[in-house]
C-alpha cells in the first residue's frame, strides 16, 4: 500500500492493523466471513470509478459497455445458482434490498407481518426504530416460549386477524430451519405476498444444505457476504410477475448510481458458490455449528432452541451469571469476536442482553473443523468461567494465537 501510505498514512496504518487483527483473531460473529482474494481484487478495482444509473441497454450515462456485460453476468449467475425467475444485483445492502421489495409491493401505511426482533428477526422486518416500522403498519410473530421454535399457528392467527399485504420470514439470530412452505400457506390464506429474507443462510441455501424459499416466496432477499463468503451488497430474487416492479423500485425508486465494483464482486461470489468446493464448505459450516453447540452444552451452557440447523449458535448465559455484553467483551480481550444478543423473552435490554450469538462461517473458511470446535468451546468456557482472571485470559489468548497460526487466513490481505 505504498500509494496509500504516501497519501494517508493514518488510514494505511489502520488497515494494516485491521489485517493483523483479523489474522490473529478467531471470528465467531455470525454475520462475518472472509472473502477470497479474487473478490477483494474486484472490489478495489477500476470499476469503482464508473458512475452509472439504469439497467443494461437503458443507462443514463455513457461508457457502460463493460458495465452491461458485468451486470448481465451477475444476474444470470444469481438466477442459475438459486433457480430464480429474475434477479436484481444493484442493492447496496440487504436492508436496501428489503426496502426495494416494500417499495415494489406496498404503499405507505400498508400492513406487514414479520418476525419480532426479540425472537430473532431483523430491524428491517417491521421494528419501530426502522423505516419498516415507521412507514408501514407493522405486526410481529414470535417463538413458542417452551420450544423457542417459531409459533406458526400464532403467526397464522395474527395474519388472519390483521390481513397484512406482505408477510416476511427470515431472521438474523434464529438457529433452526424456517418452514417456508408453512409461511407460503399463511400468506396465501391472508391474501398477502411473501418475502423471505435469507441474508444469513444464503450460502447454506446455495450449498444445498438448507431449504430454499425461492420456489415458494414472491420475493427473496440476501447479501453476498455472511455464509456466501463473498462480496458486500444486497440481491433480490423474485417471480417473473414482479420483475419490472422490483427493477423500478431499486432504480429510480430507492437508489441512484450503482456500485459496479460490488456488482462484479457479486458475480464472482455466485461463480464460486456454484462449485463443489463451496457445497462442501457449506456442509462443514453446519457440522461445525452443531459440534460447537454440543461442546458448549456439555460444558453447562444452555443452547437456545436446543441446537442449530445453521451456522448460528445462540447461548443463554443466565445460568453462568453473565450478561451478553460482559461475555462479548471478555472474549474479545482474548481474540475471539462475537456479539451480545437477545434471547427469546430476554429480561435484559438490547444493550446488555442475556445471550451470546456465535457463528461458524468465518472459522470454517479459515479451515477449522469439528475437532477444533471442542477446543474452541474450551477456550470460550475458560474465559467466561473466570472473566476476571488475568492468568486465564493470557493462557486463552496464547491458545487463540496458536490456533490462528495453525489455521492461517488464506484469502484476506491488507
Amino acid at each position: 500500500m505504498n500509494d496509500l501510505h504516501a497519501v494517508d498514512p493514518e488510514i494505511a496504518s489502520a488497515i494494516e492493523d485491521e489485517a493483523a487483527s483479523q489474522a490473529m483473531t478467531l471470528e465467531l460473529n455470525a454475520a462475518a466471513n472472509f472473502s477470497t482474494a479474487a473478490v477483494l481484487d474486484v472490489q478495489g478495482s477500476v470499476l469503482a470509478h464508473r458512475t452509472l444509473e439504469g439497467y443494461p441497454g437503458a443507462r443514463y450515462h455513457g461508457g457502460h459497455r463493460q458495465a452491461d456485460i458485468i451486470e448481465k453476468i451477475a444476474v444470470e449467475r444469481a438466477k442459475r445458482l438459486f433457480g430464480a425467475d429474475h434477479a436484481n444485483v444493484q442493492p447496496h445492502c440487504g436492508t436496501n434490498a428489503n426496502l426495494a421489495v416494500y417499495f415494489a409491493a406496498l404503499e405507505p401505511g400498508d400492513t406487514i407481518l414479520g418476525m419480532a426482533l426479540a425472537s430473532g428477526g431483523h430491524l428491517s422486518h417491521g421494528h419501530k426504530a426502522s423505516f419498516s416500522g415507521k412507514y408501514f403498519r407493522s405486526f410481529s410473530y414470535g417463538v413458542n416460549p417452551e420450544t423457542e421454535i417459531i409459533d406458526y399457528d400464532a403467526a397464522r392467527d395474527i395474519a388472519l386477524r390483521v390481513k397484512p399485504k406482505l408477510v416476511i420470514c427470515g431472521a438474523s439470530s434464529y438457529p433452526k430451519v424456517i418452514d417456508f412452505r408453512r409461511f407460503r400457506e399463511i400468506a396465501d390464506e391472508a391474501g398477502a405476498c411473501l418475502l423471505a429474507d435469507i441474508a444469513h443462510v444464503a450460502g447454506l441455501v446455495a450449498g444445498k444444505v438448507y431449504p430454499s424459499p425461492v420456489p415458494l416466496a414472491d420475493f427473496v432477499t440476501f447479501t453476498g457476504y455472511k455464509t456466501l463468503q463473498g462480496s458486500r451488497g444486497g440481491i433480490i430474487l423474485c417471480k417473473k410477475t414482479y420483475a419490472r416492479k422490483i427493477d423500478s423500485a431499486v432504480f429510480p425508486g430507492i437508489q441512484g448510481s450503482m456500485h459496479l465494483n460490488l456488482m462484479a464482486g457479486k458475480a464472482v461470489t455466485f461463480r464460486l458458490a456454484s462449485t463443489d468446493a463451496f457445497k462442501a464448505y457449506a456442509g462443514k459450516v453446519i457440522e461445525n455449528a452443531r459440534a460447537l453447540a454440543a461442546a458448549l452444552k456439555d460444558r453447562g451452557y444452555r443452547i437456545v432452541c436446543g441446537g442449530t440447523d445453521t451456522h448460528i449458535v445462540l447461548l443463554d448465559l443466565r445460568s453462568k451469571g453473565l450478561t451478553g455484553v460482559a461475555a462479548q467483551e471478555s472474549l474479545e480481550n482474548v481474540g475471539i469476536t462475537c456479539n451480545k444478543n437477545a434471547i427469546p423473552f430476554d429480561p435484559l435490554g438490547p444493550e446488555v442482553t442475556s445471550g451470546l450469538r456465535l457463528g461458524t462461517g468465518a472459522v470454517t473458511t479459515r479451515g477449522l473443523s469439528v475437532p477444533e470446535m471442542g477446543k474452541l468451546a474450551d477456550l470460550i468456557d475458560r474465559v467466561l468461567s473466570k472473566p476476571s482472571s488475568k492468568t486465564e485470559k493470557q493462557m486463552a489468548r496464547d491458545q487463540v494465537r496458536d490456533m490462528c497460526r495453525h489455521f492461517p487466513l488464506q484469502f484476506s490481505r491488507p
